[in-house]
């Protein structure tokens, strides 16, 4: 293959791709969602495959390296159905929720140095792994650690102020636990 054309790599890798995705996810859906993410990479960081006779191998150590990524997700957050951790929701109906007390919590979030903000609204927000955080950031496992803890004392201790200044009683609905444990969340 002379050329690098993504139409043309497509078209001669799909099926080979997309038979060893279902080898390895078992399901349809699945697969296709891998070969797609494979393709996906290629648009993106094709250009930098220097040697065209590597393309293949590019391509399916993409893929292997992808569904290892979401096996290990998959791992660490198994999907359930919901009628099955019913009973770990919390009581409080969405209704309940006051609008004001989430604007101030972010406005509080907000008044925090980027330091100890970032790995707050990455874990807390976006639910990622400290370990995705640590690449993300690409700071220590260590860091992430610790810039979550103080981050959080800190974020709790202005908003304890606030609202000592204003005398309101909010309703606190906990900051899951770093570990993940649910028997201590």
């Amino acid at each position: 293959m002379h050329s690098l054309d993504f139409e043309e790599i497509v078209d001669r890798f799909y099926p080979m791709l997309y038979r060893f995705a279902l080898s390895l996810a078992r399901n349809e859906p699945d697969a296709c969602d891998l070969t797609q993410q494979t393709f996906s990479a290629w648009a993106t960081k094709g250009h930098l495959l220097r040697d065209a006779s590597k393309v293949k191998s590019w391509l399916f150590t993409t893929l292997y390296r992808e569904f290892l990524s979401i096996r290990r997700r998959d791992l660490r957050w198994p999907k359930q159905e919901l009628s099955e951790v019913e009973h770990e929701l919390p009581c409080a109906q969405p209704e309940t929720v006051d609008p004001l007390e989430s604007a101030q919590l972010m406005e509080a979030l907000h008044s925090i140095e980027e330091t100890f903000r970032a790995p707050l609204v990455l874990f807390y927000l976006k639910e990622h792994s400290y370990e995705e955080i640590s690449h993300i950031l690409d700071i220590p496992l260590g860091t992430v650690m610790s810039r979550l803890s103080r981050g959080k004392q800190k974020l709790q201790q202005i908003l304890l102020n606030r609202w000592a200044e204003t005398g309101s009683s909010p309703k606190i609905i906990p900051l899951r636990k770093e570990t993940g444990d649910p028997a201590h969340g």
